[in-house]
């Protein structure tokens, strides 16, 4: 296996360094290969994703990926969101699962699939004197592959229900076809996987995550909404830093923290490794080692029950020390 490793800016190359310390320790058969992209690159280089770092990433298995810090340009375009655009990258998988009880404020265990490539984030506005109109893409094909993808990843990890999240009593047209298609398929899955299906709006799913989380198991939505209760979720569980995500398209997969480049913390040593080391997690799962993926989490449960805290949680453990503790844990298993 070839996996392209991107650290990108800011924290990015503290929490991969921790990341990579981690798999190190399970002996894998992985060519790790690094590539450059974000705002220290353009500095470098004159650009935020060079030909060879996508040709690099278009080679390879999979990708991890750091972080990136936004510079205030008017014609910056992500480099992250033109690798989903170019890789196809159609579902956003993030996780949201309780590792410690003392760290949560609500005991989630849920996953939200997120259409990745379309909704506002085309960027597409028409500025005019006095308004500004954001053109909103939702198709029948995004649609159809997004919900698709929930109901098999339900299916494939012992999920049992699967819930929409829209907002069709405002946007009747673009989310009301998301909403039909969705129970399109849950007919399907209801009787050949015994998953079930509900849907809620989006506020008053935002509401439920925080006040009855356990009603949820998978959530699919579109790409804002994905993009909110996902963090949602992560506060509920301690964090940006506890955050993993995984971008999967039908040939690449991106992996990545939720978390952003935390300029404020840069080389401190400070930052929270998790969500970087279970986007490594997710990776592993991706390559077909659930195993492995397991062995994972598992050790990153048992650090924290040691009491390891980065200082995000009040704790006083630095990044590769927790990351040390944690390829520990995985010797000791």
């Amino acid at each position: 296996m070839r996996v392209a490793v991107l650290p990108g800016d800011g924290i990015g190359p503290e929490v991969m360094d921790a990341c990579l310390l981690v798999l190190d320790g399970l002996g894998l058969d992985i060519a790790f290969e690094k590539g450059d992209i974000g705002l220290a690159c353009h500095g470098r280089t004159g650009e935020y994703l060079p030909e060879e770092t996508y040709d690099l990433v278009r080679g390879c298995d999979a990708t991890l990926f750091g972080a990136i810090t936004t510079p205030k340009e008017k014609k910056y375009v992500s480099p992250l969101l033109m690798l989903r655009w170019e890789l196809d990258l159609f579902a956003n998988v993030r996780p949201a699962a309780c590792l410690d009880p003392s760290i949560c404020l609500r005991p989630l265990d849920l996953v939200i699939v997120r259409e990745n490539t379309e909704g506002l984030y085309t960027r597409i506005e028409h500025v005019h004197p006095d308004k500004v109109v954001t053109e909103r893409i939702v198709s029948e094909k995004a649609c159809r592959r997004i919900v698709e993808y929930a109901f098999q990843y339900a299916a494939r990890n012992g999920r049992k229900k699967v819930s929409c999240v829209h907002k069709s009593n405002v946007l009747q047209a673009s989310d009301g076809l998301f909403q039909r298609i969705f129970y399109g398929a849950a007919v399907n899955y209801a009787f050949y996987n015994k998953i079930k299906s509900d849907d809620f709006h989006v506020d008053a799913a935002a509401m439920h995550m925080v006040k009855s989380p356990e009603i949820f198991d998978v959530i699919v939505t579109l790409n804002l909404y994905g993009d909110i209760l996902s963090d949602e979720a992560a506060g509920l569980i301690g964090g940006l830093g506890f955050a993993p995500s995984g971008n999967i398209g039908e040939k690449h997969a991106l992996f990545e923290p939720v978390h952003g480049s935390a300029p404020d913390i840069v080389g401190k040593g400070i930052a929270n490794p998790i969500g970087m080391i279970l986007s490594a997690a997710m990776m592993l799962e991706h390559f077909g080692r659930p195993e492995l993926s397991k062995r994972i989490y598992e050790a990153v449960k048992a650090t924290l029950a040691r009491g390891a805290r980065t200082p995000d949680v009040g704790g006083t453990t630095k990044t590769m020390d927790f990351a040390a503790e944690v390829a520990k844990s995985l010797k000791s298993e």
